[in-house]
């Protein structure tokens, strides 16, 4: 066992320590439909989970067989996930967002025997990727279908006997990476990576039993894995659920959280909200006002649902300072933390020694250090045992003395609190010869209320009708094409001149406009040798970009909206997925809009360095 880990502190052996001493109590409630409500208290969940683990037991698969959880966040995913290690297997959550063919990439790669079905994205793609050789289970949440459910399983089934356990160094689950730097990996974790990171934490944040929490961050992911359901668990306290984007106001107030776990995205949100009730300067002027200042903050929170928070969270991507500082001026103790699918929960300020820009210092147990490239390494008893069925990656993620390479670049002050400065992939050398990293750029750009998906360019990027992605899966720039955002999307470059190095001031952004549709296809933007080729994902066909010159002068002061030249149509144009792209020059100089093609960034996003990249970083 690792440091203070006892076998005690297990997952498995916490559920039987709360069904023996606290049957009573809640664990877990779930909204389903006008108001309603069901809840579980200790004693019922772990009852419906040992009936499931003794079905899962019934079908005879061999120990540590995988078995995936497929469905939005809600009661029966933490208790599939605590059946299938009762039953003694593997659990391989899935994210409910994914595409037929991302779900059964990763069921196909993992060999799962059974995946437990609920809420999804795309109920029809959510059943096309799951191979006719993989058992289903339906959850209450989800589309009605052939597949036998989970209350028929639950009566006709009795509850496994006695106390199973596993050992600590047992496989406890494979989480298949996001993907966005190429083809997702299955990352490994024990028992005991996720028994320490829970214990460590609760015992850093000073949580208790009396907790509560709103469970929505997707489960998949390691931020609401391990910060949430793995401290629920290790404490005993009580975890909400929430029916979707629609009841999520409603699903706050209920829960009342003191723990809330949230992304930049949905904290930008939230204060473009009360921006909208009350102007930000008559806020910021009431702030002032000593008589009025607390009334006014508590309001606020209360108005959010964010008034009974003790801790707050913020990770899964950068969070701009001008954000975190102004929850904080509300009196929302927010921090951000850092971590990843590899690693863990490996960074957190602890209580009092929140810093804007960083992400607090190393937990208990984890060593940190950088490379002579500034890269972070960590070693800690977090880390992943490899990467499944990929013993060359796993090799190449480790140095010799067993710290894994993350890949951040970072900074770490004397007294251990650290920075993320950005990727080291993600440099690129401006025609100047200056690198430049855009983390911070973007990380200023999402604070603007206009901006929902900053990327920086010197990357190519994939036009999606549904999504704009870059080829490496991150999100980019996009907002919805009105005429007041179109007025208004100069603003963003002109509030970031001044925070950054003059070398690094953007010159223009592209935006990408146009209506939604379901359109699945996409059009690539890529090299091919020297060329800069357009291809589209559903026909195959390809078109260069038109040669410098061509493209519309942009006059002082104005904005223009051209599509690009000769780019291939895909079949739903007429619904408005051609890609479009507008150009911005808020310091009122004129530029080509489709940009010379040695730039290499006439692909749109947020031009960096001046429209200038340098040929060799493609």
């Amino acid at each position: 066992m690792p440091g203070n880990l006892s076998a005690d502190d297990l997952p498995l052996q916490r559920i039987y320590k709360w069904e023996r001493e606290r049957p009573e109590a809640i664990f877990l409630t779930q909204p389903y439909g006008g108001g309603k409500v069901r809840d579980w208290t200790w004693g019922q969940s772990v009852a419906e989970i040992r009936r499931i683990a003794e079905w899962l037991k019934a079908q005879n698969w061999e120990p540590g067989s995988r078995v995936a959880i497929l469905s939005r966040n809600c009661a029966w995913w933490i208790m599939a996930d605590l059946a299938i290690w009762m039953a003694g297997h593997v659990t391989v959550p899935i994210y409910p967002s994914l595409k037929a063919q991302s779900i059964r990439q990763i069921l196909e790669h993992s060999e799962a025997r059974a995946c437990f079905l609920g809420a999804t994205d795309e109920a029809e793609a959510t059943l096309a990727g799951v191979p006719p050789s993989v058992t289903c289970v339906r959850f209450p949440t989800a589309t009605p279908n052939d597949c036998p459910s989970w209350e028929v399983l639950v009566t006709a089934n009795r509850p496994i006997p006695g106390y199973p356990t596993r050992a600590g160094d047992e496989l406890s689950t494979i989480i298949y990476t996001s993907g966005t730097t190429g083809t997702p990996k299955g990352v490994m974790h024990s028992f005991n990576t996720l028994g320490y990171d829970a214990k460590v934490l609760a015992g850093l944040i000073k949580l208790n039993d009396k907790e509560r929490v709103l469970s929505y961050l997707p489960l998949a992911h390691i931020v609401e894995r391990a910060g949430m359901e793995g401290t629920a668990v290790y404490l005993g306290y009580r975890v909400f659920f929430s029916e979707g984007v629609d009841t999520f106001l409603a699903d706050l107030a209920r829960a009342r959280p003191t723990i809330f776990l949230s992304v930049p995205r949905l904290l930008l949100k939230f204060q473009q909200g009360v921006f909208a009730k009350i102007p930000e300067r008559k806020l910021e002027r009431l702030l002032r006002i000593p008589i009025l200042n607390r009334a006014v903050r508590k309001r606020v929170l209360h108005k959010l649902g964010l008034d009974t928070v003790i801790n707050a969270a913020c990770g899964a991507a950068p969070l701009p300072t001008e954000i975190l500082l102004w929850y904080r001026k509300l009196g929302l103790n927010l921090a951000e933390g850092y971590g990843m699918t590899e690693t863990l929960i490996t960074h957190l300020p602890a209580p009092g020694s929140v810093r804007p820009g960083y992400v607090g210092s190393a937990i208990p147990g984890v060593e940190a250090k950088l490379s002579e490239d500034q890269e972070l390494l960590i070693r800690s008893p977090m880390n992943m045992l490899g990467y499944y069925k990929n013993p060359e990656s796993t090799k190449a993620c480790f140095t010799a003395d067993g710290f894994f390479r993350t890949g951040d670049l970072a900074r770490i002050d004397p007294d251990g609190q650290l920075k993320i400065v950005g990727r080291l992939k993600e440099q690129f050398k401006t025609s100047k010869g200056k690198y430049v990293m855009p983390t911070p750029i973007e990380s200023q750009l999402l604070a603007h209320p206009v901006v929902q998906h900053p990327i920086g360019s010197a990357r190519a990027v994939e036009l999606c009708g549904r999504r704009p992605r870059t080829l490496d899966g991150r999100e980019w720039v996009h907002y919805s094409h009105t005429q007041d955002q179109a007025q208004r999307s100069g603003e963003p470059l002109s509030a970031l001149r001044g925070r950054v190095d003059e070398t690094e001031s953007p010159g223009g952004m592209g935006i990408a406009a146009g209506r939604r549709c379901d359109f699945d296809g996409a059009v690539v933007v890529q090299p091919e040798g020297r060329k800069i080729v357009a291809q589209c994902a559903s026909t195959g066909r390809k078109a260069i970009p038109p040669s410098p010159g061509t493209g519309r002068k942009i006059p002082r002061g104005s904005h223009s909206y051209a599509p690009f030249q000769g780019l291939p149509m895909c079949p739903h144009a007429s619904h408005g997925c051609a890609p479009w792209a507008t150009i911005f020059c808020p310091s009122g100089s004129a530029h080509n809009a489709d940009l010379q093609p040695k730039s290499c960034i006439w692909e749109v996003g947020l031009l960096l360095c001046n429209l200038e990249v340098a040929n060799d970083d493609w």
